[in-house]
């Protein structure tokens, strides 16, 4: 039997007595695309974070591909991508430089060819020699994406993506995730856009209260019975 590529099992974290996760079980299997919905404070972002391996949990065990997150954290980071709330580039350096930095932290070869590659990918070629911080949201977003894509990862994680997108930055954004698909990319992202959330995923995950409550493939669910499921599940969970 084929495991799941990321597989979460009992995981819990809390800040200070502030319980955040409560224990959440959640599978993925490889080439999946899931939405994680949920209020705010439910704790989507903390989980991914965890996934990342920037914050580590208090209990419970995840496995990315083969690999257990907590015994082997630097070969399971190799494998993700990440976009958070929080760009993760440096203000003062460019958006090439940015995209190289990273890329020589994965020992990407040819890592200023990838770099000029990425920054073309997602339209921000005209922009390679601008700092970080004279850029606008949305072209800070889309570096984001490039800097999470350089590494060409196997598993995806996006907190809120389309957060800062224009239409056209919609657009890009599903373009690539397509792409990533397209190589066999595992992908888990949150968003709170309903209809977004069942047009580009599989299957989507309701948490609330530190807990996953529901799941389900996005095909059997329209935007309007999502929001009933959503408004069900959030209520009904102590």
């Amino acid at each position: 039997m084929i495991s799941p590529y990321l597989e979460i099992t009992g995981l819990k974290k809390s800040y200070g007595l502030k319980p955040v996760l409560r224990g959440v079980n959640l599978t993925l299997e490889a080439g999946q695309r899931m939405a994680l919905l949920g209020a705010n404070g439910a704790g989507k972002t903390t989980l991914l974070r965890i996934l990342a391996g920037l914050t580590k949990p208090g209990a419970g065990k995840v496995r990315i591909g083969r690999l257990d997150l907590a015994h082997d954290a630097q070969q399971a980071r190799l494998q993700v991508g990440f976009v958070s709330h929080t760009p993760y580039l440096y203000e003062e350096l460019t958006a090439l430089e940015n995209l190289i930095f990273f890329g020589r932290m994965y020992a990407i070869t040819a890592v200023k060819e990838r770099a000029q590659f990425m920054l073309e990918r997602v339209g921000l070629a005209k922009k390679a020699n601008e700092r970080a911080n004279a850029l606008s949201r949305g072209q800070a977003q889309r570096l984001s994406l490039a800097r999470a894509l350089l590494h060409s990862p196997r598993l995806l994680l996006l907190d809120e993506p389309d957060s800062g997108l224009d239409e056209a930055g919609i657009v890009l954004l599903e373009e690539l995730l397509d792409e990533h698909l397209g190589c066999g990319g595992t992908t888990l992202f949150t968003t709170h856009n309903l209809e977004r959330a069942a047009h580009m995923s599989d299957c989507i995950a309701l948490l609330s209260r530190g807990r996953v409550v529901y799941t389900q493939a996005s095909s059997v669910l329209e935007a309007g019975s999502m929001s009933e499921v959503y408004r069900k599940y959030l209520e009904a969970v102590p």
